[in-house]
């Protein structure tokens, strides 16, 4: 009978098919025993889902609080996805929130630590910021692995982390996927990974952070309002 169901029933089903099905006559507990002792089971539900957790947490050093007087103060950074017909394009972003400027990025077909480190490598390497700079993220497993943390403390910055499953920790950045969806991603389908990444370069490099007015810094782009403030621009 466990055979006949391809593996699937368990003592229970097995005893029902012999019983009603078969016409035979023994107790569950018989059943239970024998297929206990011939080492088989049926199968059971499906398994539970479990969050994966990260190895290092931070302590929220933010608390929703993302405004900053001067750049490389403090940087945000998150992951999104979006699908094209050869599979999901994932992007992981660093926004420095004093002039909401895109300062590293990475983009890969898989949501790995890697893609989160690289990101923060190109930020580090291209901004050098001060020791005591804060880096934010939620509580990701990628963000919370050793290579992005190590990363990050080599070079100075103190890790923070918002609470699970709350945008409002993140808020900005958030904001700044949700712009992203409407102005690039959601505006067409992509057939290819090349083709979304092209586009997604193209829209952190050249609109968003030279182009795109920013009501928030007095409708200039990041990079004007780096500059009209001595920043110098990278």
């Amino acid at each position: 009978m466990h055979a006949a169901s391809k593996g699937t029933y368990g003592a229970r089903r097995v005893h029902a098919e012999l019983t009603l099905g078969r016409g035979l006559v023994l107790g569950h507990g018989t059943v239970e025993l024998l297929m206990a002792r011939a080492g088989i089971r049926g199968v059971t539900g499906r398994p539970r889902w479990r969050r994966p957790t990260p190895d290092l947490l931070s302590a929220d050093l933010v608390e929703r609080n993302f405004t900053r007087s001067a750049p490389n103060q403090l940087w945000v950074t998150d992951i999104t996805e979006h699908p094209t017909r050869e599979g999901k394009v994932y992007c992981a972003v660093v926004l420095d929130t004093y002039s909401r400027r895109v300062v590293g990025w990475s983009i890969d077909a898989s949501p790995t630590a890697a893609l989160v480190t690289s990101a923060l490598g190109m930020a580090i390497d291209t901004r050098t910021p001060p020791s005591g700079a804060v880096i934010h993220s939620d509580r990701g497993v990628q963000f919370g692995s050793w290579a992005f943390t190590d990363r990050a403390k080599a070079s100075g910055l103190l890790p923070s982390m918002g609470s699970i499953a709350d945008c409002f920790d993140n808020a900005m950045i958030e904001s700044f996927w949700s712009r992203m969806q409407v102005e690039l991603l959601n505006r067409q389908r992509w057939n290819t990974r090349i083709e979304l990444a092209n586009a997604m370069f193209e829209y952190l490099e050249i609109w968003h952070n030279r182009h795109r007015r920013h009501s928030a810094l007095g409708w200039l782009s990041p990079v004007e309002f780096e500059t009209q403030n001595k920043i110098v621009a990278v």
